[in-house]
């Protein structure tokens, strides 16, 4: 998959950046439930509840674990600034 097939996932926290990759996809724990960002998703942006951050990278299923936060999504890039 090259860069063009993929979407840009960076996690922030207030300490450090948590996570920055290139991801297939990503799936969220979002304050109405979790849902998944695949590429070309509509621009969103969503609080975070405590859960899970998942993701798909170069065909490996990783995760990050999140209290809260909240995400942005725009052009095949998510941010989400989160408390761990």
């Amino acid at each position: 998959m090259g860069n063009t097939d993929c979407i840009h996932l960076l996690v922030l926290s207030p300490e450090r950046t948590v996570l920055e990759a290139q991801v297939s996809l990503v799936e969220l724990p979002g304050d109405k439930g979790r849902f998944t960002v695949l590429r070309n998703h509509a621009p969103l942006i969503s609080s975070l509840d405590e859960g899970d951050i998942s993701y798909v990278s170069q065909g490996t299923a990783s995760k990050v674990h999140v209290s809260s936060g909240f995400v942005e999504i725009n052009d095949n890039n998510v941010t989400a600034c989160v408390e761990l």
